[in-house]
């Protein structure tokens, strides 16, 4: 017979000196949970969404059959343990970022469906709100941070001589306004320091060198001897997990001596971390593994992840016959050796979602588990990137929203259907009341459940 649990409050933290550990969901929380937080009747929703950039090859992304009875294509074969999950979307597209060439105006845009003003200096606009950020005014009052913006590349300086665009538009899919981009973190420990540590300063003796578990161990034992057993397992996996995350990250900076060091005050300049994983699979896997924590912990329920900039050249000769970077090869010419680098590039893509998916349905919330209540939006800003295509954007959306999404459907719409209106669509399934959003005509039909 389980022992119950003491009931304890759904913001617990783990404390030691001068580190706080938020902890995932536990039994011994209860259905209940503080005032202005969303009851259990209303589960916390998370939404994820993940840019690709540069396109897809042509022919090899859309399933052949719609509704239900559809075989996954070529490139999305990594989401087959997903399908029932998983809602593919076909001829979707942003009007908006027709009247751009190149890259830039459909990757800034892709989230606003709006256009982006041309400049070439620091007056950037955007002439709209991310749905993302819209989603966090409504939800972001509730968690300690209201979205977490993340990327692999370092926003670029310069302007593109080829469309005469700011290369700074080329790194952002999140704004606040229509001036605001919104800053992505590319460093996984900085990410982490913001996920898990307090913002009180601490000391330069030897406690600022000791990992976070170390700080707040004597009280998650304290914490674990009140709680029945199936809490007591829980608590341990996540430890364990949070344990492998931070040690994965610290052997990464071991590699080459440097470790990394407390910033300074954020009004003071300093030069930029240097400690970032030099292979870009780890890099990104990390990152991966951080949105999970971050929605596992419920410090933020919104988050973004850029895989690269507009025009990412990431080098991906790390796979298997790939030579080239992205960005070369979406410029196929019809080539077939291009063809064939272009499409390995865009299934390792999916293959990251796939991972971000598994890594969801195996955290456990309540009686459900992360991925059930998560929306994932999977999506490039052009389909093919050899024409700067953007009619039928690669459009995935993973996840059931807490019940609120209907999937395992390969829907195709009318062409050319505004993908403004699948951001109605997932800002209703978060609860909010959108009746509009730029060219949108509606939500989604068949979509919600």
């Amino acid at each position: 017979m389980n022992v119950r649990s003491q009931r304890i409050p759904r913001r617990q933290l783990l404390r030691g000196v001068g580190a706080a550990l938020a902890l995932p969901w536990l039994e011994a929380m209860g259905s209940t949970l503080s005032a202005g937080v969303q009851t259990d009747s209303t589960a916390p929703i998370r939404l994820g969404v993940l840019f690709m950039p540069n396109g897809v090859r042509p022919g090899k992304w859309i399933p052949e059959r719609s509704g239900e009875d559809f075989q996954l294509s070529e490139m999305l074969q990594p989401l087959s343990p997903f399908q029932k999950e998983t809602l593919v979307l076909s001829n979707l597209w942003n009007r908006a970022s027709k009247p751009g060439d190149g890259h830039y105006v459909k990757t800034a845009g892709l989230l606003t469906s709006k256009t982006i003003n041309k400049t070439t200096g620091v007056d950037l606009n955007c002439n709209g709100i991310s749905m993302d950020q819209i989603a966090a005014s409504h939800l972001g009052k509730l968690t300690p941070l209201p979205s977490l913006e993340l990327g692999i590349e370092p926003v670029p300086t310069g302007v593109d001589g080829v469309v005469g665009y700011t290369r700074v538009y080329g790194a952002h899919i999140s704004w606040r306004g229509p001036t605001q981009p919104l800053a992505k973190e590319i460093h996984p420990r900085l990410v982490y320091e913001r996920l898990l540590r307090s913002t009180r300063p601490r000391s330069e003796d030897s406690l600022a060198d000791k990992q976070l578990l170390d700080l707040v161990l004597e009280e998650a034992n304290q914490l674990r001897a009140t709680l029945g057993a199936n809490d007591r397992r829980r608590i341990d996996e996540y430890l364990d997990g949070v344990r492998s995350l931070e040690q994965r990250i610290q052997r990464l900076e071991d590699e080459d001596g440097r470790i990394w060091k407390p910033r300074a005050s954020l009004d003071t300049a300093v030069p930029p971390p240097e400690s970032i994983p030099e292979k870009h699979a780890e890099h990104v896997r990390l990152m991966l593994d951080l949105i999970v924590l971050a929605f596992q912990t419920d410090v933020t329920r919104i988050s973004t992840l850029m895989l690269g900039n507009s025009v990412s050249n990431i080098n991906f000769s790390f796979l298997e016959g790939v030579s080239e970077g992205f960005h070369s090869v979406s410029h196929h010419e019809n080539k077939e050796d291009k063809l064939a680098q272009y499409q390995r590039i865009g299934t390792w893509h999916v293959e990251q979602l796939a991972y971000l998916l598994e890594r969801l349905r195996h955290c456990q919330e309540d009686d459900s588990n992360l991925l059930d209540r998560s929306m994932i939006l999977f999506a490039s800003d052009l389909s093919d990137g050899n024409a700067h295509n953007p009619h039928n954007l690669p459009v995935v959306l993973a996840g059931r929203a807490g019940g609120r999404l209907r999937t395992g459907r390969h829907l195709q719409y009318s062409p050319d259907t505004p993908l403004a209106n699948l951001y109605v669509t997932m800002l209703t399934a978060l609860g909010m009341d959108i009746q509009q959003f730029a060219d949108s005509t509606g939500p989604m039909e068949n979509v919600l459940a």
